[in-house]
C-alpha cells in the first residue's frame, strides 16, 4: 500500500508534535512472520483446542465519556486503541474466543481498522463509516457489519443520544457471519522478555496520544489497570501486556462533520515500542513488513523478543506521541 506524507498536514499537526521529538530506533532484522497453531489462539498465544466456530471480531467501541459505559469489553481478546479526529482515541476490541450478549457502544469505522483487521482477516463491526473509509473495506474484502446496514444484532440503548446508542449482540450477528479461522497469530508469542531484556521495573506508564488524550496504566494483581477507566462495573478489560508503540499517521482523506482532519495510523515497517509485562518495561522495536503481517519485536540490538501468552492491550502513539514510565 502507497504511504503518503504527512507534510503539509496542519490539522494533524495540531495532534502531534513534530517528529523530531521522538527519534527513529535502529532496527533489528524481525524474525520471519510465524505460521497459525490452530490449538493456540491467534489473539493471545493460549490453548484454545479447535478454533471457536465463529468469525473474529473487530469492534469499534466509543472511549470517551460520552459513550460510558463500555460495555462487554471484559470479553475482548485484544484491545486496541487508537487515535481519530480532534486528539480524541477510540477502540478497536478484538472478540473471537468469546462473544458477549451486549457490546458497544458501538460507533464508526476508520481507515485504520483495516489495516487492524487484516492481519487474522477479522471482521469489522462498527456503526457505520465515511465514505472513504467503506471504499477501503470494500477493497480489502474484509466482511463488514453496520448499524448502517441494520445488520443482525444490533440493539438502542434508551439512555444514551445518538449516536452514542448503538448496542451489539455479537452472537446474533455470528449466526449471520460466516464463520473463518485466521490465517496467522497477531504477535509473536513465546515466553516473554527476558531479564536481560528487561528495560527497568515499572508498575505505571503514561501514554499521551495528543494534548487532548493521555491513558494512564498502573500494575497490579498481576495485570494492568487504566485511567481513566470507562467500562461497565464488573466488566473491566485488565490485560497482562500493555504493548505501546510509535507509529506513523497519515491524513485519511476527509473531514468529520466539524470539520476535523481524520488521521490514519500507518501500522506497517517499524519503530519504537515498548512491552509492559510482570511489572517490568522493555524498550524494543515494532516490525510489521506489510499491513496484515503479524507483528513481531526485536531488542535494539536485533534480538527477537516474544510476547507472553495472555490478554494484551495495543496503545498505537502517534510520532510525537509519548510514553513515560
Amino acid at each position: 500500500m502507497r504511504m503518503r506524507s504527512l507534510t503539509g498536514l496542519a490539522a494533524l499537526a495540531l495532534l502531534v508534535s513534530a517528529c523530531s521529538s521522538d527519534p527513529e530506533p535502529t532496527p533489528g532484522e524481525p524474525s520471519a512472520s510465524p505460521t497459525l497453531d490452530t490449538s493456540v489462539s491467534p489473539l493471545t498465544g493460549l490453548h484454545q483446542g479447535s478454533p471457536p466456530k465463529n468469525a473474529a471480531f473487530l469492534v469499534k467501541i466509543e472511549n470517551t465519556h460520552s459513550g460510558e459505559p463500555q460495555y462487554g469489553l471484559d470479553d475482548a481478546d485484544l484491545v486496541v486503541e487508537q487515535l481519530v479526529e480532534g486528539g480524541a482515541t477510540r477502540l478497536a476490541a478484538f472478540y473471537y474466543s468469546t462473544l458477549p450478549t451486549k457490546v458497544g457502544h458501538v460507533r464508526s469505522a476508520r481507515t485504520t481498522d483495516v489495516g487492524l483487521a487484516e492481519p487474522i482477516d477479522a471482521t469489522i463491526l462498527a456503526s457505520g463509516g465515511a465514505p472513504k473509509t467503506l471504499r477501503k473495506i470494500v477493497r480489502s474484502e474484509l466482511p463488514y457489519y453496520s448499524y448502517d446496514k441494520r445488520s443482525p444484532g444490533w440493539s438502542s440503548d434508551p439512555t444514551k443520544p445518538a449516536p452514542y446508542h448503538v448496542l451489539w449482540n455479537l452472537r446474533t450477528l455470528a449466526d449471520a457471519a460466516d464463520a473463518s479461522v485466521p490465517p496467522k497469530p497477531y504477535f509473536t508469542w513465546g515466553d516473554g522478555p527476558t531479564s536481560s531484556d528487561v528495560t527497568k521495573k515499572a508498575t505505571r506508564a503514561s501514554v499521551r496520544f495528543s494534548p487532548a488524550t493521555t491513558t494512564n496504566w498502573s500494575f497490579r494483581d498481576g495485570k494492568w489497570a487504566r485511567s481513566p477507566e470507562r467500562a461497565a462495573a464488573g466488566q473491566v478489560f485488565r490485560p497482562e501486556t500493555l504493548i505501546v508503540i510509535i507509529a506513523p499517521v497519515e491524513d485519511a482523506g476527509y473531514r468529520d462533520p466539524a470539520g476535523n482532519t481524520v488521521p490514519e495510523t500507518v501500522v506497517e515497517g517499524s519503530g519504537r515500542a515498548v512491552i509492559f509485562t510482570g511489572g517490568t518495561a522493555t524498550e524494543a522495536v515494532w516490525h510489521k513488513d506489510g499491513r496484515n503481517d503479524t507483528m513481531s519485536f526485536t531488542s535494539k540490538a536485533g534480538k527477537d523478543i516474544t510476547l507472553k501468552p495472555g490478554r494484551a492491550w495495543l496503545e498505537l502513539v502517534p510520532r510525537g506521541g509519548s510514553v513515560t514510565y
